[in-house]
């Protein structure tokens, strides 16, 4: 009996997976980034993080209460992210999409 392989066995589970945990890394990195750098730094580094987590934001605006704007909108954007994270790995495990432990067959 051959097992799967656990990355590209499931690639369809990991790459989105993969793809919002960078998401919100991104978004904290910004975070953390805009406290030091003025919002038209020329550094690289944060104009990426930029590039990567603009489309998000205005989505996040819009259900957002307005007096919570500014800076503090980026952790509540990683917050959405987790949530829907989360939300996408029970969808998934649920319709038995994931990476499962094997059984040992060991009795206790």
């Amino acid at each position: 009996m051959s097992s799967p392989d656990i990355w590209w066995g499931y690639w369809y589970f990991h790459f989105p997976n993969y793809a919002l945990s960078v998401l919100f890394y991104t978004l904290f990195g910004r975070f953390g980034l805009a406290f030091f750098l003025p919002p038209d730094s020329p550094n690289y580094i944060y104009r990426w993080f930029c590039r990567l987590t603009d489309w998000l934001l205005p989505p996040v605006a819009f259900i957002t209460p307005r007096q919570l704007h500014g800076h503090v909108l980026l952790p509540i954007a990683a917050f959405w992210v987790v949530v829907f994270r989360v939300l996408f790995f029970a969808f998934m495990y649920a319709a038995e999409l994931t990476p499962r432990m094997a059984a040992t067959g060991a009795t206790p």
